[in-house]
């Protein structure tokens, strides 16, 4: 599968893995923030962006194509995840640790979650796109179901189309099959872990990385170490960039 990305920089390389309905046009900015100190690459995963779509989604799948990206770097890589992608970053680090330089994982933790993405996929699918004239349109249907005007526009950055008619980037009907595999975490072999340098980094407002999900984390990551982001909740990338940028920086270069 020939995964979609924007790159910036050179050098050493650094892989930048998006959440759930999400994109690596998230993370555009940081790309080429991050392309001062390495050769950055934001992907987009199966069934999101403008990557392939495929009818599986669970981690050891997507941890399987983004090893099979790096293969193609001909080096070992620095991987970046939020959310989603943070669990796959995870997974691919505990299967294929050989091409894992080092490991960032933003709020999120090797564990199951109630934390579900399914009402949006919901509003998303039952959005009517064919009878919309206008974004707005598409916008105020949402609205009736997502009440978050921040959470609206970050969906609203899959919509794609205009006069001839919108249409969602992500593979919606799969996504919302797979959604139980998306909130869990795969259970590991006995003795699993990576013993690579780790950084979990949480937003001090999420409630994503709690207390009792440091014994796991140090478990199968026992260098890692945990930051906490102070005025971030989930997207703590979105919700303080420089005060996440001043934790990341230092650990990647």
């Amino acid at each position: 599968m020939h995964l979609q990305y924007l790159e910036a920089g050179e050098g050493r390389p650094l892989v930048i893995l998006h959440g759930l309905l999400g994109s690596a046009r998230n993370w555009g900015a940081f790309v080429k923030r991050l392309g001062r100190h390495r050769h950055a690459f934001a992907l987009d995963l199966p069934n999101h962006g403008g990557s392939p779509w495929a009818e599986v989604m669970d981690y050891p799948f997507m941890a399987g194509e983004v090893a099979a990206f790096i293969e193609t770097l001909g080096r070992p890589a620095a991987v970046m995840g939020h959310s989603m992608g943070g669990k796959a970053a995870m997974v691919l680090a505990l299967s294929r640790p050989e091409l894992v330089e080092r490991l960032v994982v933003v709020d999120i933790a090797p564990a199951a979650y109630g934390h579900t993405f399914a009402p949006y996929v919901r509003a998303m699918r039952a959005a009517p796109l064919g009878a919309s004239a206008k974004r707005s349109d598409v916008e105020r249907h949402l609205a009736a179901d997502i009440a978050d005007p921040a959470v609206r526009a970050f969906l609203m950055q899959n919509l794609e189309g205009g006069e001839g008619g919108y249409r969602w980037r992500p593979n919606l009907a799969v996504l919302g099959a797979h959604m139980d595999d998306l909130l869990a975490f795969p259970q590991q072999p006995a003795g699993a872990c990576y013993q690579g340098a780790a950084l979990f980094v949480a937003g001090a407002d999420s409630d994503y990385v709690r207390p009792e999900h440091r014994p796991a984390i140090h478990t199968l990551f026992p260098r890692a170490a945990i930051e906490a982001v102070p005025g971030a909740g989930h997207w703590v990338h979105v919700d303080a960039p420089a005060a996440f940028l001043q934790v990341v920086e230092p650990f990647l270069a």
